[in-house]
């Protein structure tokens, strides 16, 4: 192609260097400019002309981004100075962290063709207890080791003291990083290693990935859980806020939902101050809230529930338009009951995690949400397993797996209009239940998944079934059988232990009393781990007994 020269702009001689300078002023990917320029019928050296006046005006376009938000199951450092037990060095080492940051690179990687989301809000990072080593800029860091991977750094023995003490969202960075996920800036909460009002050690904290230039930031204490991080982002000359939450667990405990109440006036104070003055900002609140989407229905005799009633999460998209209705929306009442959720719980599905959006995101001023976007990064192959449900981080001496959360994620758009009076089409305005708000099971046909049942003799004999491979399959036993002075039942399988775990208490006697009559039991179970222990999980009275395989 002939070179256009721009005599205005010497330093943009060609129309290749134009498309680069379109792409990277606007964060596009560089075929999308070249298609906008080449698909125009307007003369090139005209529209060259335009695309350099449009980069130096720094004029608004219409732009697409995600959000994510992922609670990552506890993602410690390396140095053994932990509050949890089980991230001491003697359990948890640098070939765990290296499985753990690299699974969520893949899970993250599946969106927009690998790029990963534009904005992350992470839950469950450490709360760095060795704050000394914490790195405080991110970019020179990753820039200074460009050229080595992560998986090599981690794979040295010993790891040098100079690595040992790098805080997790670093790691968690490079291998994001190193999977082609890139351009991150990184805010983290101004918590200091302490303990909490009750006297729990704080351990875990939220943090926020973004691509977008970060404006502000503040740590908003809130009792008895991780702060709140709120960070303000622009997007394009577009003001966005958005808050990463983790508020205290035990989503179905009356008194943890006392203190989830508090954590809820935490946010909608700020909340309010940030709507007072204006009252259509872009604002997102993102992360675990540890409450269903409808906490208010699903615990009735929660009479004054922290996320519908305090912080006003609700179903009805319409009501944002008027004028004295709700200013937020929770993102789950856009998919159909019979596909929310994020989370398991006693083979139940849960919604702790949340996209709440205030009403500035559905009018036509600055972003917008995409309408019907939400979904729920469930990734057959990858970080489901065969129930669909998600496949979670195993510590054990062969890492594998991912969270016991999936993440969720959201679009949105700029947009070059100005009027605050219009708001966005919907398709499908979501709206408020009216069901009893009953936990959903997990659906399980034995019938195919007894079927496909794995025999240990039909496995290769260098087969290792603690190497992340089987995790969550479903396995034909039989085999020797103890029961211990707990009244725990394991079985030995291949000269390894396993503890064999029904949820039903019923159940469990019956199994308990047949292994000790017996000391052999053949039954179906599920492989996967539970709190570092090995474990065979029976999930209803059809998986016992079972036919002895021939």
């Amino acid at each position: 192609m002939k070179s256009l020269v721009v005599k205005k702009h010497p330093g943009l001689t060609t129309l290749a260097e134009a498309r680069a300078a379109y792409a990277n002023h606007y964060g596009l990917p560089a075929l999308h400019s070249r298609r906008i320029v080449e698909s125009s019928a307007v003369p090139k050296r005209l529209l060259f002309s335009f695309i350099v006046l449009l980069a130096i005006a720094k004029v608004s376009i219409a732009r697409d981004f995600s959000v994510a938000t992922y609670n990552v199951e506890n993602l410690f450092d390396v140095d053994g100075v932990a509050v949890y037990e089980d991230y001491q060095s003697s359990k948890y080492t640098p070939a765990h962290l290296a499985v753990k940051v690299s699974n969520i690179a893949k899970a993250l990687a599946q969106v927009d063709g690998g790029r990963g989301p534009d904005v992350i809000v992470f839950n469950e990072i450490e709360l760095d207890q060795t704050p000394e080593s914490t790195v405080t800029d991110y970019a020179a860091w990753i820039a200074s080791i460009e050229d080595r991977k992560l998986t090599d750094i981690l794979s040295e023995n010993p790891l040098p003291e100079r690595w040992a003490g790098v805080p997790s969202e670093a790691w968690l960075l490079k291998a994001l990083h190193d999977a082609g996920l890139r351009g991150y800036h990184v805010v983290i909460t101004d918590e200091k290693p302490g303990a909490y009002g009750d006297g729990r050690g704080i351990a875990i904290r939220n943090v926020i990935f973004s691509r977008f230039p970060v404006t502000a930031h503040r740590s908003h204490r809130t009792p008895d859980a991780r702060a709140i991080l709120e960070v303000t982002l622009d997007v394009d000359g577009h003001p966005l806020t958005v808050f990463g939450n983790h508020w205290k667990s035990g989503a179905g405990d009356l008194v943890a939902e006392e203190t989830r109440r508090g954590n809820a006036q935490t946010l909608r104070f700020r909340l309010d101050e940030v709507l007072a003055n204006d009252p259509q900002a872009d604002v997102i609140l993102a992360g675990d809230f540890n409450s269903h989407y409808n906490q208010n229905r699903r615990y009735r005799d929660m009479r004054r529930t922290a996320l519908n009633d305090v912080l006003g999460s609700q179903g009805n998209e319409l009501a944002l338009r008027q004028k004295d209705g709700a200013d937020l929306y929770n993102l789950w009442f856009e998919l159909p009951s019979d596909q929310r959720g994020s989370d398991i719980y006693r083979n139940e599905w849960g919604t702790l995690m949340h996209l709440i959006l205030a009403r500035g995101l559905y009018d036509q001023h600055g972003i917008q949400y995409v309408d019907n976007s939400f979904t729920v990064m469930k990734i057959p192959g990858l970080n489901t397993d065969v129930f669909g449900r998600p496949i979670r981080w195993s510590r054990t001496a062969n890492p594998a797996g991912f969270s016991d959360h999936f993440p969720i994620l959201a679009r949105f758009r700029t947009v070059a209009t100005n009027d605050r009076s219009r708001w966005i089409a919907l398709n499908r305005p979501g709206q408020a239940d009216t069901a009893s708000g009953d936990p959903r099971p997990v659906e399980i046909s034995t019938v195919d998944l007894f079927a496909a049942a794995l025999s240990f003799k039909d496995l290769p004999p260098d087969a290792n079934l603690r190497d992340g491979t089987y995790d969550g399959r479903v396995f034909l036993v039989d085999a020797p059988a103890t029961v211990d002075e707990r009244g725990h039942v394991h079985v030995t399988v291949r000269g390894e232990e396993y503890d064999v775990f029904a949820h039903n208490p019923d159940l469990r006697a019956v199994i308990r009393q047949e292994a000790e009559k017996k000391s052999q039991l053949s039954f179906y179970g599920e492989l996967g781990t539970y709190r570092g222990n090995w474990q065979f999980l029976l999930h209803g009275k059809e998986w016992f007994p079972a036919p002895r395989p021939r």
